[in-house]
């Protein structure tokens, strides 16, 4: 689709204010408008579909990242409301539909990614379990509300939605005993690929109760190894504060509030008791169940403010050599994933970084380092490698554009336009 109104005469003010570095303003326009122009449809009926590039789905979670930067611009351009808040009730429609599921078709035709042993519809794409494919709907549509004041976003379907998301996350606090998910992929079980697919019949490695919710897959689309995963439960513990914030002041509806709050403090005991680690030169620092991305997004999140001492350590952790995912190499250093190969650096992580970071000094070192790394095609990719960017997988990822847009809106722009 056309970019609308806003975010034209965004585009327009930012030029002469992205001069000082060759090339800056040409990747932002790349990336700013890469959601609208690239990968959002309007459907009949007022829904809106965004896939996630070069992948003819939509995920839950990449779909909410892929708008975010468009929210300080949504005030007065009903043309951007109709998109965003045609993707929120889109988003609501697919939770209704199968809360388990991570990605969505278009329309109800199976297509899918492959063809797994778990409870599958016409609508799934795949059915990979991911907490934070639950928080990231309820995540952009509180921040919808608060950047416009529009409660018309809060339909009897999202409501709906929102219950389900509640009794999801309040299942899988007991897993093993509540939970009717279970996730098997034939093939690789038949190779040995624990990546892909859930150990114990599809019900995941052994676990005790602690209060956090499970979670079968990482964001990264991996197979959890512990299955409380610590960023994906700070995320949850946000969402839940929000959705009680929503119940009262949209619904009135004190019950719902109260047991969103309740879950809420149950997962948060659980981090604090369990997801908080010794390291020895570090200090205090948050788990994270394996590859380490997720934890520098926590004040992003709003799960705590950056300057907090434990997220500081962890944060030092997880931008050293003892990170096992942290590569450096001739051109870049940051952080990768057990995803993709050994020493590729993810620009998602390095937009976090950046968003995340105390210091101006900081986040501009990080833009030049994403405008140095594009290997010659003006937009972000999934990950490159650190000696050699223009070795690099998913030439077409919209949610590093996005993260990228708003890393340098935040840095140049914000206090200017």
């Amino acid at each position: 689709m056309e970019l609308t109104p806003a975010l034209a005469s965004h585009l327009t003010k930012a030029q002469s204010h992205l001069t000082h570095l060759p090339g800056l303003y040409e990747l932002y326009r790349t990336c700013f408008a890469s959601t609208c122009e690239t990968t959002a449809k309007l459907l009949a009926g007022g829904e809106a579909f965004v896939f996630t590039g070069d992948i003819p789905a939509m995920w839950l979670r990449d779909s909410s990242a892929q708008v975010r930067h468009y929210l300080p611009f949504a005030g007065e351009d009903t043309q951007l409301q109709a998109l965003l808040e045609g993707l929120i009730s889109r988003q609501a429609k697919y939770i209704c539909i199968d809360p388990y599921a991570n990605a969505f078709n278009e329309n109800p035709d199976n297509s899918r990614w492959d063809e797994d042993e778990t409870v599958l519809t016409p609508w799934t794409w795949e059915r990979k379990y991911e907490t934070d494919s639950l928080c990231y709907p309820v995540w952009l549509a509180w921040s919808y509300w608060q950047a416009t004041g529009r409660t018309q976003v809060f339909t009897p379907q999202w409501r709906e939605a929102a219950y389900k998301i509640l009794d999801t996350l309040r299942t899988e606090q007991s897993h093993r005993e509540q939970s009717p998910y279970r996730f098997i992929r034939p093939w690789a079980v038949e190779q040995g690929n624990a990546r892909e697919t859930l150990q114990n019949n599809g019900l995941g490695t052994p676990i005790g109760y602690t209060g956090m919710t499970w979670a079968g897959f990482r964001p990264s689309d991996d197979a959890c190894e512990y299955h409380y995963l610590i960023p994906a439960n700070c995320f949850a513990a946000v969402i839940l504060g929000e959705l009680a914030a929503i119940a009262r002041e949209a619904w009135q509806d004190e019950a719902f509030a109260l047991e969103a709050l309740r879950v809420r403090r149950e997962i948060v005991q659980g981090i604090e008791a369990y997801g908080i680690v010794h390291h020895p030169r570090f200090g205090r620092i948050y788990a994270y169940e394996a590859d380490g991305l997720g934890l520098l997004s926590l004040p992003y999140l709003g799960y705590l403010p950056p300057e907090d001492p434990v997220y500081q350590n962890t944060r030092a952790w997880l931008l050293s050599e003892e990170n096992p995912c942290y590569f450096q190499g001739k051109a870049a250093c940051g952080v990768g994933s057990e995803h993709t190969a050994a020493g590729y650096v993810w620009p998602i992580a390095l937009a976090m970084q950046g968003l995340t970071a105390n210091c101006f000094e900081e986040k501009e070192r990080i833009i030049r380092l994403l405008l140095g790394t594009t290997a010659g095609c003006g937009r972000m990719h999934e990950s490159f490698y650190a000696d050699d960017p223009s070795q690099f997988t998913r030439p077409w990822f919209s949610w590093a554009d996005s993260l990228c847009a708003e890393l340098i809106y935040e840095t140049y722009l914000k206090e200017t336009l």
